[in-house]
């Protein structure tokens, strides 16, 4: 029970890696706000785990939705111990002039400017109790960029230096704040990312990953514990991979 007595706020927590650091939370005994657009499927989730996991419908790229969020949490439990910022969008592949500027102000929208909402309505709350622990969930395309992601591929970069930017200047106020980088896995971006989710799609992609496999989202929950739980007191700032070696 390494989250006993903790309390957290998912975002994106309805389905896919999401869901995963969800149940996880859960078995490991802390308290879960799933903020989701997808409430009926949040609310299924919820209604499997038990008591313990709430609800609330949050557009995470809109300030007054995020501030309704963060309300919540306090409602529900007086404390916030740690974040998620799990939500997260991309384009389909394509050239990078050819991109929608539709595509590229919501993949902006939902993937960077969450982080500051989130920030700017948790952060004060945070350092009111000299505690918290925050988790970016970033991609391997943050870090090693594929063609024809290329905006998504900038905003979970960026995502990757704000992590450290937020570490640095938080740790005095004992908040700690570090990102996982997932490869892709069985989630409902998987097609975005392949373009079409074809048997000979996977097989090209899965043979860039040495350990041959997708991550899952048990994967992401297991890792997602560790780094929010206080045996990672002494961690910040690091941008994990969780990706079967996709990186190196």
């Amino acid at each position: 029970m390494r989250l006993q007595d903790k309390t957290a706020i998912v975002t994106g927590g309805a389905s896919g890696f999401g869901a995963g650091i969800v149940r996880k939370f859960h078995a490991e005994g802390g308290k879960v706000l799933i903020a989701d657009l997808n409430t009926e499927m949040a609310q299924a989730l919820a209604d499997e785990l038990g008591a313990g996991v709430e609800v609330i419908t949050t557009n995470v790229a809109d300030s007054a939705d995020v501030q309704k969020m963060a309300d919540r949490a306090m409602e529900l439990w007086g404390q916030i111990d740690i974040l998620i910022n799990n939500a997260g969008v991309t384009h389909l592949p394509a050239a990078m002039e050819d991109i929608s500027e539709e595509d590229f102000d919501r993949v902006i929208a939902v993937n960077v400017k969450s982080v500051y909402l989130t920030a700017r309505a948790i952060v004060p709350l945070m350092k009111e109790r000299g505690q918290g622990a925050i988790l970016n969930v970033a991609s391997t395309a943050g870090v090693s960029p594929r063609p024809k992601l290329s905006w998504y591929n900038a905003s979970k970069g960026w995502m990757n230096n704000a992590t450290k930017g937020m570490a640095v200047e938080l740790a005095p106020a004992g908040i700690r704040v570090n990102a996982l980088n997932p490869v892709a896995g069985e989630t409902p971006l998987l097609k975005s990312f392949l373009g079409e989710d074809t048997p000979e799609m996977r097989a090209k992609f899965l043979a860039t990953i040495p350990l041959g496999r997708f991550s899952t989202p048990e994967d992401m929950g297991n890792a997602a514990c560790y780094l929010c739980s206080d045996e990672a007191s002494m961690i910040t700032g690091v941008c994990m991979e969780v990706d079967g070696g996709r990186c190196i």
